[in-house]
């Protein structure tokens, strides 16, 4: 027999199959209420049967399109809902205690999908702890630009000096490197132009017979090899394991490997230095005019024995390596550690000054990019000053053999040729003891000097230009 249920007018009429029949004390103890109490009416007699969604739920939000089934969920208690045998995380919704109608009416849930939210995310509280609300599209974070001008140009001018200082290691000097070479592969020079006030007459002299130009020659190929060099030096570490860098806590294995990376890069851009080396020393007066990629092309020709014809007394760059990788090392290692030596004395002088009434942010500025340049300033003048000797053998035995022809360094007017004969740098070196003496491997030193005064002056302009506009400024 078919369960009954009550029409709209008290008739009977047989239930649908798909309506489960429930007793109304079994859905009054699932609701855990009493009958006849407050809200609740009378209960009908216990024969009659409903459906389960016969009983209003008093405005009880549902916890979404999943929840409203025909059947009582497995996991409903009558306080909660857990989800039951759905697996829905954050589905479970707790009745609020605090009505009257607390076993009836739920604290309202967030809705999946409302403010961006996920299923069981809930709804960012204001509070002390609440993070803050992030700017719009059109709002910019405000910052406090008082000394924002002051350091921009603080950077301005630190660039500047570094730009200043390299200018005149580079540019402004060469000049003198071109003289200082030339004093150095004269071996018929009578004047060693150990003094600065040699050169700068002998200077004079030159740029009056051959013009400006004569100076100048052979800048553009230093500028190539130093590019070769360090070209060479990234390659080679970017396929290698030997370090381009040492950090503070090295070993001797790095070392060894940093070293030994230099030393290749030295030895591949050597047949290049070779021809920026006779770019350099050629007289102008016998001299074309060479393109930008002469020395290029030349230092290959070097390599596969093409090019320009030599004599036979030319070396081989095997010959040459030893004493090309040698001054090139020792010239980094000297110059590397007196750098270090001289900015940690500064640096600790620096730290241990008391701030005085004149001190001011001027002065913390100079502070803060001076030492760097005087540290490499210094490391560049100890390192040419302790190894001008071999910097002489190896010019000698770089030129030897190319049919070079140089200027006079004694008149300023005449040019003279290079003929040595020297079989290797012992023999170098020996024959410059016995036949010109010991300080004639010092011959243009005084070129030196003027370099390394002229870098100074230029140093000493900067740092006060440098804090006239720092002044302004503040």
């Amino acid at each position: 027999m078919k369960a009954q249920r009550l029409g709209r007018y008290g008739s009977m009429c047989p239930l649908p199959d798909h309506v489960t029949p429930v007793r109304l004390q079994d859905l009054a103890a699932q609701f855990r209420f009493r009958p006849g109490s407050a809200g609740c009416g009378v209960l009908p007699p216990a024969p009659l049967l409903l459906r389960p969604v016969a009983v209003p739920r008093r405005r009880c939000r549902s916890p979404g399109p999943a929840a409203m089934h025909p059947r009582r969920p497995d996991g409903f208690d009558g306080l909660s809902y857990r989800g039951g045998g759905r697996d829905e995380p954050g589905a479970a919704r707790s009745f609020s205690a605090s009505s009257e109608l607390s076993h009836w009416v739920s604290s309202p849930p967030d809705i999946p999908g409302s403010r961006n939210l996920h299923w069981g995310d809930k709804t960012p509280q204001a509070g002390p702890g609440a993070a803050p609300t992030p700017l719009g599209l059109n709002e910019e974070p405000c910052f406090a630009g008082a000394g924002s001008s002051a350091e921009q140009l603080n950077r301005f001018a630190g660039f500047g000096i570094g730009l200043a200082s390299l200018f005149t290691e580079n540019v402004l000097a060469h000049p003198c490197i071109v003289l200082r070479r030339q004093c150095q592969v004269n071996y018929h020079a009578r004047n060693y132009h150990l003094t600065p006030f040699t050169i700068v007459n002998i200077m004079y002299s030159i740029n009056k017979a051959q013009g400006p130009r004569a100076l100048w020659k052979g800048m553009g190929s230093t500028f190539i090899v130093q590019g070769i060099t360090l070209g060479t030096e990234g390659i080679i570490s970017e396929f290698t394991p030997l370090p381009r860098e040492l950090s503070h806590k090295w070993s001797l294995k790095q070392i060894g490997g940093h070293l030994l990376l230099k030393g290749l890069s030295y030895v591949v851009a050597m047949p290049f230095y070779s021809a920026s080396l006779i770019e350099t020393v050629q007289s102008e007066i016998i001299r074309d005019n060479p393109g930008i990629l002469d020395c290029v092309k030349e230092g290959i020709g070097r390599v596969v024995g093409m090019g320009v014809p030599h004599s036979k007394r030319l070396l081989p760059l095997v010959v040459l390596t030893f004493p090309t990788v040698l001054h090139g090392v020792l010239h980094y290692i000297i110059s590397s550690v007196i750098q270090k030596f001289v900015l940690f004395v500064l640096k600790r002088e620096n730290s241990h000054s008391l701030p005085t009434e004149t001190s001011n942010s001027v002065q913390s500025m100079l502070d803060a990019y001076f030492p760097e340049l005087i540290a490499s300033f210094a490391a560049s003048l100890c390192a040419d000053v302790m190894l001008y000797p071999l910097e002489t053998v190896l010019h000698r035995l770089h030129i030897q053999g190319t049919r070079t022809i140089i200027d006079n360094t004694d008149l300023g007017y005449e040019v003279l040729p290079i003929n040595t004969q020297y079989e290797g740098m012992r023999d170098c070196i020996n024959s410059i003891k016995r036949e010109e003496g010991m300080l004639g491997f010092y011959k243009g030193f005084g070129a030196v000097v003027v370099q390394y005064t002229l870098h100074v002056a230029v140093l000493q302009l900067t740092k006060i230009i440098y804090s006239t506009l720092l002044q302004n400024v503040a």
